[in-house]
């Protein structure tokens, strides 16, 4: 595990110098959207959807530099994800990765228009790089990370997850949320990755398919952590999805089986990495780390 976490923060490092280079830094009139902007995209975190474009583009073949915009991009846009999600008309979360939540210093409005932000200066940067470079891989990459953030994913999952808050809901309706919510990101950073790295598109789907299982994953770990863990462990207020009466796979199933269902995820995951060969063992590493978690 040390070498692993040795792995993983060389690549945050990489990753946070990359998005200095990205962020506006503007300094003229009004420069609080940047500052709001900057706040919550340096407030920390694991970078493991930008960790997982570039891990994958190398894990093919490819150059990491070429999936560099791509990477910042997608972190851009979980962190505009995240502050939204926090607002008080979502989650109503105070404190977001040991810090106060962009709405708790900014104010509602700017945090709003600092999730904006993000969203929309992820897609230019992307649309950038494929102008830039206008071929199969840069448009492929976009199309991949934008399906997983838009209406086929991260934000039809947020709608139902909404919508069901304080109702009824079936395991079919659960797995939905989580398979858009969660792992529709994650699935669109690994087959980004692979795109730009020139893999075939049947090995892009394969790390597509194992991004889903793990983004599923993940997710159950987080809804066993929400009542297990501590908010100092998660950076994050315990027990919110009780407050915001919403259903997961732990009051559906328990923790006993919530971890059975996540552990038969990630070892599925880790079978197509190792299909793939020893490219992917830093993959393996990290998936089982994610899936098998305790903070």
């Amino acid at each position: 595990m040390s070498h692993l976490n040795e792995q993983m923060n060389q690549w945050i490092q990489y990753i946070e110098e990359c998005l200095e280079n990205y962020i506006p830094k503007q300094v003229e009139f009004p420069p609080v959207i940047f500052e709001a902007m900057g706040y919550s995209l340096f407030a920390g975190g694991k970078r493991l959807r930008p960790m997982m474009v570039l891990a994958a583009c190398e894990a093919v073949g490819g150059d990491k530099a070429e999936a560099v915009p791509f990477a910042c991009a997608i972190e851009m846009i979980h962190t505009y994800s995240l502050i939204h999600d926090d607002l008080p008309a979502m989650d109503n979360d105070d404190y977001r990765r040991g810090r106060l939540t962009n709405h708790k210093v900014y104010g509602e409005d700017m945090a709003i228009l600092a999730g904006d932000g993000l969203l929309h200066h992820a897609m230019e940067i992307m649309a950038d790089a494929c102008c830039l470079n206008p071929c199969f891989k840069t448009v492929g990459a976009m199309q991949a990370i934008a399906h997983g953030a838009g209406i086929h994913g991260m934000l039809v999952g947020q709608v139902v997850d909404v919508y069901f808050e304080g109702k009824p809901l079936d395991a079919k309706t659960l797995n939905f949320i989580h398979l858009n919510k969660t792992a529709a990101m994650i699935r669109g950073a690994l087959k980004a990755g692979a795109i730009l790295g020139g893999a075939t598109e049947n090995v892009a789907e394969q790390f597509a398919l194992a991004g889903e299982k793990i983004g599923v994953a993940f997710q159950i770990l987080d809804d066993i952590l929400d009542v297990t863990s501590t908010m100092e462990e998660l950076g994050k207020p315990i027990h919110s999805d009780e407050k915001n009466e919403k259903a997961t796979y732990v009051t559906l199933y328990g923790i006993e089986k919530s971890r059975q269902i996540a552990c038969k995820l990630s070892d599925e995951a880790v079978s197509i990495w190792e299909e793939m060969g020893e490219s992917c063992t830093f993959l393996i590493d990290l998936t089982k780390y994610l899936t098998k978690r305790t903070y």
